[in-house]
């Protein structure tokens, strides 16, 4: 018998300067019309927070265990195929992926109107299904002072049979 597993994961990232062309991506969709985030990849707060809980659960190490910001193949790499690629390194280390909960914290951009989209982007990168909520600070800390935002994920997966 093989008990489930439980990874928590989080990332935070900080708002690319006023004037800047860098595109906004939270939870696998471009978001138009926002101001970006700043970081090596595309800055995707919530894929990347997705990836973290699920290499934490799999006891593999973390986001930059596996995509440092030394590695130049990761530069600019959208958070969807980070999210697809950990999915896959999780699978190869002997895991299946129950699920992934995942909550943004920050001041915008407004979820609501496309949760379900990014849940089905989310939940298509991982091969498996991601809930996606989302959260304000009420003013309080970097994200409620809109200098960034912030995302909480958890996973559990589950040794394959092959595995056990």
């Amino acid at each position: 018998m093989s008990l489930p597993r439980v990874g928590v994961g989080t990332d935070v990232h900080a708002f690319a300067a006023e004037g800047s062309d860098r595109p906004l991506r939270v939870a696998g969709l471009d978001w138009p019309g926002e101001r970006g985030l700043e970081g090596h990849s595309d800055a995707d707060v919530v894929a990347h927070a997705c990836c973290d809980a699920l290499f934490s659960a799999a006891g593999i190490g973390d986001v930059g265990t596996h995509f440092g910001t030394s590695d130049p193949r990761w530069a600019g790499a959208p958070g969807a195929a980070l999210l697809e690629e950990a999915a896959r390194r999780v699978r190869e280390a002997g895991f299946e992926i129950g699920n992934v909960a995942v909550q943004l914290i920050g001041n915008r951009p407004r979820l609501g109107p496309r949760r379900a989209e990014a849940e089905a982007a989310l939940s298509t990168a991982c091969g498996a299904p991601v809930s996606l909520s989302a959260t304000t600070t009420d003013g309080l800390g970097l994200t409620g002072r809109g200098e960034g935002v912030a995302a909480v994920a958890t996973a559990l997966v589950v040794a394959s049979a092959a595995h056990l």
